[in-house]
């Protein structure tokens, strides 16, 4: 098994000036033996939902992660089910399984998952294949720039530029902390960026697309950093949200 060097982050590229627009998400959190919603910071259009209480058993301890959703509920996909696709400007596009996944090198990361909230998971363990490693297999066409990502979810949307995209410490994760991940993780298959806030992170991952160009994604259409790296973007946790 492959295991990744820590990198520095990169200093982020200057963002144009904007004035955020707030999130709407779901939050879900065990934490001190209660389940409860939290909605963001910058709340817009506010909605809450209930979650049951099988739900708890799903959640990690408090002090750990938090289970963010922009949907509404949490969506759920088989292994057997789960398929990834890879299109655009590539020579191949590729449909892969996750047996098919799980069949390439793998690769292992121990870092930090950082949210843009202010809540941090330290040195937590993923397992995955690295994203160049799918990029080569697909083939990138001369003049791609850049990949854009979707979920199963139907409504989340990443984005990163090639060179990014190509970092050792960017990976498709079937593994965190020992196991599979979990649906409210965003298993069976979710993308880790190692040096970013978790916002690019994109959960319930089912589509790569290679692009000429940047597509922001979800949360940076409405004003979050498209280069999110973690101490060097306008939604920095140590940064008061205005």
């Amino acid at each position: 098994m492959q295991t990744v060097p820590d990198e520095r982050a990169t200093p982020a590229e200057e963002q144009p000036a904007g004035t955020p627009v707030g999130r709407r998400v779901i939050l879900s959190m065990l934490g001190l033996g209660a389940l409860g919603l939290v909605a963001g910071p910058r709340l817009q259009d506010a909605f809450a939902s209930s979650v049951s209480s099988d739900l708890a058993s799903l959640l990690p301890s408090g002090g750990r992660f938090r289970i963010y959703t922009v949907v509404g509920f949490l969506p759920e996909r088989s292994k057997d089910a789960y398929r990834l696709t890879v299109t655009g400007m590539v020579d191949r596009p590729l449909e892969l399984t996750y047996a098919a996944l799980t069949e390439m090198t793998p690769t292992s990361i121990t870092a930090d998952f950082q949210c843009v909230t202010g809540w941090r998971v330290p040195d937590v363990p993923w397992v995955g294949v690295r994203l160049a490693d799918i990029l080569d297999a697909a083939g990138v066409k001369q003049g791609a720039k850049a990949l854009r990502f979707t979920s199963f979810d139907g409504v989340y949307t990443e984005s990163l530029t090639l060179d990014q995209a190509r970092r050792n410490d960017v990976i498709v994760a079937y593994s965190m902390e020992g196991g599979d991940i979990s649906s409210p993780h965003g298993g069976p298959v979710r993308l880790y960026v190692a040096p970013m806030y978790g916002y690019k992170s994109i959960k319930w991952l089912d589509g790569i697309e290679v692009t000429d160009a940047v597509q922001p994604g979800y949360w940076e259409v409405r004003g979050y950093d498209v280069d999110a790296w973690v101490g060097a973007s306008n939604r920095r946790s140590d940064a008061p949200i205005a």
